[in-house]
Protein backbone atom coordinates (compact mmCIF):
# COMPACT_ATOMS: atom_id res chain seq x y z
CA UNK A 1 0.00 0.00 0.00
CA UNK A 2 1.69 3.67 -1.18
CA UNK A 3 -0.39 6.30 1.73
CA UNK A 4 1.24 5.25 4.84
CA UNK A 5 -1.68 6.32 7.15
CA UNK A 6 -4.18 3.77 5.87
CA UNK A 7 -1.78 1.02 5.77
CA UNK A 8 -1.80 1.27 9.65
CA UNK A 9 -5.34 1.93 9.79
CA UNK A 10 -6.28 -1.56 7.58
CA UNK A 11 -3.42 -3.25 9.44
CA UNK A 12 -3.98 -2.40 12.83
CA UNK A 13 -5.20 -5.46 15.46
CA UNK A 14 -5.84 -5.57 18.53
CA UNK A 15 -2.96 -7.53 20.68
CA UNK A 16 -3.15 -9.47 23.47
CA UNK A 17 -0.12 -11.14 23.78
CA UNK A 18 3.27 -9.28 24.70
CA UNK A 19 6.55 -10.05 25.72
CA UNK A 20 6.81 -8.74 28.61
CA UNK A 21 9.17 -5.83 27.74
CA UNK A 22 9.06 -2.25 29.12
CA UNK A 23 8.00 0.23 26.69
CA UNK A 24 9.77 3.44 26.44
CA UNK A 25 8.58 6.18 27.97
CA UNK A 26 9.46 8.70 24.30
CA UNK A 27 7.10 6.06 23.09
CA UNK A 28 4.12 6.36 25.58
CA UNK A 29 4.41 10.42 24.86
CA UNK A 30 4.06 9.84 21.11
CA UNK A 31 1.72 7.72 22.07
CA UNK A 32 -0.57 10.55 24.56
CA UNK A 33 0.34 12.65 22.14
CA UNK A 34 -1.79 11.39 19.39
CA UNK A 35 -4.21 10.93 21.64
CA UNK A 36 -4.21 14.21 22.66
CA UNK A 37 -4.75 15.05 18.93
CA UNK A 38 -8.45 13.59 18.74
CA UNK A 39 -11.28 15.42 17.71
CA UNK A 40 -13.60 16.70 20.66
CA UNK A 41 -16.65 18.70 20.75
CA UNK A 42 -16.07 22.69 20.25
CA UNK A 43 -12.41 21.39 21.44
CA UNK A 44 -13.23 20.90 25.03
CA UNK A 45 -11.13 17.92 24.97
CA UNK A 46 -12.89 16.29 28.55
CA UNK A 47 -10.54 13.85 28.96
CA UNK A 48 -7.36 12.61 31.38
CA UNK A 49 -4.95 10.14 30.22
CA UNK A 50 -3.61 7.90 33.26
CA UNK A 51 -0.23 6.43 32.45
CA UNK A 52 1.02 2.86 34.20
CA UNK A 53 3.95 1.16 34.10
CA UNK A 54 4.92 0.03 37.50
CA UNK A 55 4.70 -3.68 37.37
CA UNK A 56 2.23 -3.55 40.99
CA UNK A 57 -0.07 -1.10 39.73
CA UNK A 58 -0.59 -3.44 36.16
CA UNK A 59 -0.89 -6.57 38.00
CA UNK A 60 -3.50 -5.02 39.99
CA UNK A 61 -5.92 -4.03 37.33
CA UNK A 62 -5.29 -7.67 35.89
CA UNK A 63 -6.40 -8.99 39.17
CA UNK A 64 -9.21 -6.65 39.32
CA UNK A 65 -10.69 -6.02 35.33
CA UNK A 66 -11.95 -9.57 34.13
CA UNK A 67 -11.34 -8.65 30.34
CA UNK A 68 -7.42 -7.25 30.82
CA UNK A 69 -5.80 -10.44 31.79
CA UNK A 70 -2.82 -9.62 29.31
CA UNK A 71 -1.81 -6.68 31.46
CA UNK A 72 0.00 -9.22 33.27
CA UNK A 73 2.93 -9.35 30.50
CA UNK A 74 1.90 -5.92 28.90
CA UNK A 75 5.04 -3.33 29.71
CA UNK A 76 2.59 -0.52 30.09
CA UNK A 77 -1.05 0.63 29.76
CA UNK A 78 -2.77 4.14 29.58
CA UNK A 79 -6.26 4.57 31.06
CA UNK A 80 -8.61 7.15 28.93
CA UNK A 81 -10.60 8.83 31.82
CA UNK A 82 -13.30 11.37 31.32
CA UNK A 83 -14.12 14.58 32.68
CA UNK A 84 -17.47 15.31 32.06
CA UNK A 85 -17.45 18.36 34.33
CA UNK A 86 -15.30 20.43 32.40
CA UNK A 87 -17.68 23.11 31.07
CA UNK A 88 -21.10 23.28 31.58
CA UNK A 89 -22.26 22.25 28.08
CA UNK A 90 -20.52 19.97 25.99
CA UNK A 91 -18.26 17.48 27.91
CA UNK A 92 -20.95 15.90 30.14
CA UNK A 93 -22.95 15.15 26.65
CA UNK A 94 -19.93 14.21 24.58
CA UNK A 95 -17.32 12.65 26.64
CA UNK A 96 -17.74 9.32 26.01
CA UNK A 97 -17.49 9.34 22.25
CA UNK A 98 -14.39 12.08 22.87
CA UNK A 99 -12.35 10.12 24.42
CA UNK A 100 -13.38 7.29 22.27
CA UNK A 101 -11.68 9.36 19.24
CA UNK A 102 -8.64 9.55 21.50
CA UNK A 103 -8.62 6.24 22.12
CA UNK A 104 -8.50 4.96 18.73
CA UNK A 105 -5.77 7.57 18.14
CA UNK A 106 -3.80 5.77 20.72
CA UNK A 107 -4.26 2.28 19.22
CA UNK A 108 -3.24 3.59 16.22
CA UNK A 109 -0.14 5.17 17.46
CA UNK A 110 0.57 2.15 19.57
CA UNK A 111 1.10 0.18 16.08
CA UNK A 112 2.55 2.68 14.45
CA UNK A 113 5.39 2.85 16.27
CA UNK A 114 4.93 -1.15 16.32
CA UNK A 115 3.94 -2.10 19.32
CA UNK A 116 0.72 -3.83 20.34
CA UNK A 117 -2.48 -2.58 22.38
CA UNK A 118 -6.32 -3.34 22.51
CA UNK A 119 -9.15 -1.73 24.25
CA UNK A 120 -10.56 -2.83 27.27
CA UNK A 121 -13.70 -1.22 28.87
CA UNK A 122 -14.35 -0.65 31.96
CA UNK A 123 -17.20 2.43 31.50
CA UNK A 124 -20.24 1.23 31.82
CA UNK A 125 -19.66 -1.56 34.23
CA UNK A 126 -19.56 0.11 37.99
CA UNK A 127 -17.41 -2.76 39.56
CA UNK A 128 -15.13 -1.94 36.99
CA UNK A 129 -15.14 1.76 37.39
CA UNK A 130 -14.90 1.07 41.44
CA UNK A 131 -11.83 -0.91 40.85
CA UNK A 132 -9.90 1.23 38.44
CA UNK A 133 -10.31 4.30 40.94
CA UNK A 134 -9.74 2.83 44.27
CA UNK A 135 -6.61 0.97 42.56
CA UNK A 136 -5.63 4.41 40.84
CA UNK A 137 -6.83 6.46 43.66
CA UNK A 138 -8.90 8.38 41.03
CA UNK A 139 -11.07 11.20 42.07
CA UNK A 140 -14.73 10.67 41.30
CA UNK A 141 -14.96 13.60 39.06
CA UNK A 142 -13.02 11.46 36.81
CA UNK A 143 -14.36 8.63 34.60
CA UNK A 144 -12.24 5.55 33.33
CA UNK A 145 -13.43 4.89 30.32
CA UNK A 146 -11.08 1.96 29.43
CA UNK A 147 -7.63 0.61 30.19
CA UNK A 148 -5.42 -0.04 27.19
CA UNK A 149 -2.35 -2.83 28.14
CA UNK A 150 0.46 -1.61 25.34
CA UNK A 151 3.50 -3.82 25.30
CA UNK A 152 5.69 -5.41 22.99
CA UNK A 153 3.42 -8.24 20.48
CA UNK A 154 4.11 -11.98 20.92
CA UNK A 155 4.17 -12.96 17.82
CA UNK A 156 2.92 -11.48 14.77
CA UNK A 157 -0.71 -12.22 14.38
CA UNK A 158 -3.16 -12.33 11.43
CA UNK A 159 -4.49 -9.00 10.23
CA UNK A 160 -8.16 -9.20 9.22
CA UNK A 161 -9.65 -7.46 6.92
CA UNK A 162 -12.91 -6.01 8.09
CA UNK A 163 -14.41 -4.53 5.38
CA UNK A 164 -17.90 -5.35 4.18
CA UNK A 165 -19.25 -3.38 1.13
CA UNK A 166 -22.49 -4.62 2.18
CA UNK A 167 -22.87 -2.52 4.95
CA UNK A 168 -22.14 0.89 2.72
CA UNK A 169 -25.43 2.15 1.63
CA UNK A 170 -25.28 4.84 -0.70
CA UNK A 171 -27.70 7.79 -1.30
CA UNK A 172 -28.84 8.15 -4.89
CA UNK A 173 -29.29 11.77 -6.07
Amino acid sequence: MDNEALNVIYTRRSVRSFTGDAVAREDLMKILRAGMSAPSAVNIQPWAFITVTKRETLDGLCERLPYAKMLDKAGAAIVVCGVPDKDAVYSGKYWVMDCSAATENILLAAHALGLGAVWTAVYVDEERVRNVRKILNMPDNIIPLNVIPIGVPKGKGAVIDKFREENIHWEIW
